[in-house]
């Protein structure tokens, strides 16, 4: 059984992104011990996960840092650094921006 690139598919180039990521799980399935349909949702797992927006990341991550334990002065630094370092350009934000997103 082969992918679904349907699965794939951009608003902004639907058939340019389902060639790419169809060569994508299919290398994936041909590299390592991944069928094409586990390969598949690997990939869709993977993009999913890349296209959190800023703001869901800051309330997953206090959700998690909290659940540690950690106060939200070292939360708020924490998540500012990491947002720093993502793949998607967040501004910095300050402490107050971090709560207000939080807390609304």
């Amino acid at each position: 059984m082969t992918h679904q690139p349907a699965d794939f598919a951009s608003a902004s180039d639907p058939k340019g992104a389902q060639d790419d990521m169809g060569e994508l799980v299919d290398y994936l399935a041909r590299s390592s011990r991944l069928t094409p349909q586990e390969a598949a949702r690997l990939v869709n797992e993977v993009l999913a996960f890349m296209s959190e927006m800023p703001e869901d990341f800051v309330r997953r991550r206090h959700l998690a840092l909290q659940a540690q334990g950690l106060s939200n002065r070292a939360i708020y630094l924490q998540i500012s650094d990491e947002l720093a370092a993502r793949r998607f350009r967040a501004p910095e934000y300050s402490e107050r921006q971090l709560r207000r997103i939080i807390y609304g």
